[in-house]
């Protein structure tokens, strides 16, 4: 364990301890989660003769949540390693070793509460924003956030301002340039929640502001959309809509929008079988002075384009958009056990041109994904997957790959999360 970490949590540890007969409630849980990944056209196509990768992946993680009356206060410490990535004997270690989350909760009353620090935001569908839980590290922001939550309808407003350390605090006497890519200097957002019988609606505001590459300026761009589920019979529907406008990072106008519409059924439950659409703007090579392209900004996006992520998770295709036609189902295969099984056709929403100006077709590729789900016991749950991806020649052009190798991938996750300790004080 890192040494910068090793003092904060066992004086953390020490401090729950003898503070256990103040709180209402105290809990301790652990995650150990590695996962196995062979990857042979994982993100992009490999070239005809590239070796495949195979790694282990494991992420640790310690939490702690204390809940009373007026406060709750959470505090999440993780370890993400590749195994091997250090020798058997060694000084250092170039693993990421951090605090995941840390935020504070104090509550006015029932209904009211104002926490702040390091936290995951994770809304509706995660299309926007989500915790990224698939992948190791996970995604936390650092913000405060006002929460009110009725009997049938929840608010949140959240805003955050983000400083890089490239200036050490004490030296830190002018200026607020931000130096981290891909993220944003400040955030405001605003979710609110409203639930009926048969029927869910949640609307989103965010304004993203991110420093511009060229100058000391910060550019604004805004999203504001709408997610809800809806009963009919026996058919659960499901739709989101997002429109994006303001500045691109650049300073360019922006106009983009997405939608997405799916509906659930089988009589046969708990099996259940999808279909549905969904559309995501791209940028047009005829309107140079205005972005068309719609960014998904902090969503977990490896839970929708493919799991092979070959679209919005790190891998970009040139902004052409996304249209995916997909079908996916879920079949009980014990007490115990399922397998999800799923069919995307992905199709860009822009023109693809060669250099040469030739129109390319806008099939980019079909992919299938299966998962096999077995709790082995409480708290300790075994995933095994498998996907593979037909890709044409406009996908090949895109990811700038040409006459690759046939793609697949295939994985293996166990995951330990118990409950270490708890207690409870009536108060």
């Amino acid at each position: 364990m890192d040494k910068k970490l090793r003092k904060p949590i066992l004086l953390l540890l020490f401090s729950l301890c003898s503070m256990q007969g103040l709180l209402a409630q105290f809990t301790l849980s652990g995650e150990i989660r590695p996962r196995a990944e062979y990857r042979d056209g994982f993100k992009k196509p490999l070239p005809d003769g590239a070796d495949a990768a195979f790694f282990v992946e494991q992420r640790s993680r310690l939490n702690a949540m204390f809940k009373s009356e007026k406060f709750d206060v959470y505090m999440s410490f993780q370890d993400v390693r590749n195994w091997g990535a250090v020798t058997q004997i060694y000084k250092s270690d170039p693993s990421l070793q951090n605090i995941y989350q840390a935020w504070a909760s104090y509550k006015f009353n029932e209904k009211h509460a104002l926490t702040l620090g390091r936290m995951e935001l994770d809304y509706d569908n995660t299309r926007i924003l989500g915790n990224l839980d698939w992948a190791a590290q996970g995604r936390s922001h650092d913000l405060v956030k006002y929460e009110f939550k009725g009997e049938t309808t929840k608010l949140h407003v959240g805003a955050a301002f983000n400083q890089d350390s490239s200036t050490p605090e004490p030296t830190k006497l002018n200026s607020t340039f931000y130096n981290v890519q891909g993220n944003y200097k400040t955030m405001q957002f605003a979710w609110f929640h409203k639930d009926w019988e048969k029927a869910t609606l949640s609307t989103l505001f965010i304004n993203n502001g991110v420093q511009s590459p060229a100058d000391s300026s910060v550019n604004f761009s805004q999203t504001i959309g709408v997610y809800g589920t809806k009963m009919i019979g026996g058919t659960s529907l499901e739709y989101d809509a997002y429109y994006q406008f303001g500045k691109n990072q650049t300073g360019k106008d922006l106009g983009a929008y997405m939608f997405a519409v799916n509906a659930t059924f089988w009589k046969a439950k708990p099996n259940n079988l999808s279909i549905g659409v969904e559309y995501l703007t791209g940028d047009k090579s005829s309107t140079a002075n205005k972005d068309e392209a719609f960014n998904p900004l902090y969503g977990t996006h490896h839970k929708f384009y493919g799991f092979m992520d070959y679209f919005y998770v790190g891998s970009g295709h040139k902004n052409k958009g996304l249209v995916d036609f997909f079908a996916k189902a879920k079949i009980k295969t014990s007490a115990k056990s399922s397998l999800l099984i799923q069919a995307h056709e992905f199709l860009s929403q822009t023109k693809i041109e060669t250099e040469t100006s030739e129109d390319m077709s806008s099939t980019l590729g079909t992919e299938f994904d299966f998962v096999y789900v077995l709790n082995i016991a409480p708290s300790v749950v075994l995933n095994v997957g498998y996907s593979t991806m037909f890709y044409t020649e406009s996908l090949e052009f895109l990811k700038d790959t040409p006459d690759p190798k046939a793609a697949s991938w295939a994985w293996v996750m166990i995951s330990f999360k118990p409950t270490l300790f708890t207690t409870k004080t009536e108060n």
